[in-house]
């Protein structure tokens, strides 16, 4: 019996939720008298376990098949399946992306088990025996339940940014599991990449710049651009600015755009219409800066500026140019 940690990574590259989520096991593992490990799916298995011993992980167990070069969600979570199935570990915990969350879908279906998703705590007193007491956020952060896994093995994921990463080094093991997967799991998969010639993207940008309506134009988003590059960030924006044409649908910070985690978002002239809260959400700071104090995005920040953005934020970059003496 142990806590497993589900290993996210892009071809091999681990992703900073899932060393949160190593954390938050290794801590659980602790309270429960048991061991943390985690498990790895496809390409650089050696190398994640590694990353994983260095955050507590006992035993990674490598899940290998030729058809897991890349991400697919029913082949990573069959193959997730399968290692629960050979390990039985009491909790499984996952990360709170778009990625985390299909997986520990996909592997709950197949083993007939609930799941609960983007939990920020979970109960101090939990040892293991019973149903597991979690938090979780639902309506898109609008508010916190509390809520009960009752289940021979638990699965929850874990919202971002709600535990820093630390490591704690142990002498970790591996263990190949040679997983089975046939046509039935294999539909979907990358056919094609484009790969950026160079910078960061919306999604793992550490400062994301982004606009909303107020902005007001195309043109107008030229401010915006130049303090994202000061800060060493990205553009992003709102729905509306997508539907009114200004810029692509790429930018688009939201429900059914990007999902960012920044260490800073700074948020433009936006209202903060639920939609879009949940694409900036995991966001471990939020500055807004609106003319309306009563804007959802001003009263869910931690930080705001009320009054124009096309003076504020000029100023902004302004102050970083005249402290950096440029």
């Amino acid at each position: 019996m142990s806590v497993l940690a589900v290993i996210e990574h892009d071809r091999g590259t681990i992703t900073s939720a899932s060393l949160g989520v190593l954390t938050a096991g290794r801590s659980l593992a602790k309270q429960m008298g048991t061991q943390l490990e985690a498990v790895t799916i496809g390409a650089n298995a050696d190398a994640l376990s590694a990353v994983a011993a260095a955050h507590g992980a006992t035993v990674t167990h490598q899940a290998h098949h030729a058809a897991l070069v890349d991400f697919g969600p029913e082949a990573w979570g069959e193959s997730l399946a399968q290692v629960i199935r050979a390990t039985n570990p009491q909790v499984v915990i996952g990360t709170g992306t778009e990625r985390g969350h299909e997986i520990i879908a996909q592997a709950a279906a197949r083993l007939d088990l609930p799941a609960a998703m983007n939990c920020t705590e979970f109960d101090e007193s939990f040892t293991g025996a019973g149903a597991l007491r979690v938090v979780r956020t639902r309506w898109g952060g609008s508010l916190m339940e509390q809520a009960e896994v009752d289940a021979p093995i638990k699965l929850v994921t874990l919202a971002n940014h709600v535990v820093e990463p630390s490591e704690s080094p142990v002498a970790g093991s591996t263990t190949t599991h040679d997983v089975t997967l046939d046509a039935s799991v294999l539909h979907s998969f990358v056919v094609d990449r484009v790969e950026r010639v160079a910078g960061v993207t919306l999604a793992t940008s550490p400062v994301v710049v982004s606009g909303g309506r107020g902005v007001g134009s195309a043109e107008a988003f030229a401010p915006l651009e130049e303090l994202a590059g000061l800060l060493g960030g990205v553009v992003g924006c709102s729905r509306a600015v997508t539907n009114n044409g200004w810029r692509n649908h790429t930018d688009q910070v939201g429900q059914t755009g990007t999902r960012i985690a920044p260490d800073i978002y700074i948020a433009c002239g936006i209202s903060g219409a639920i939609q879009h809260w949940v694409g900036a959400m995991a966001s471990k700071n939020i500055l807004a800066i609106n003319t309306d104090k009563e804007a959802n995005i001003v009263t869910k920040a931690g930080y705001a500026v009320i009054g124009d953005l096309h003076k504020v934020v000029p100023a902004i970059s302004a102050e970083i140019r005249r402290r950096r003496g440029q």
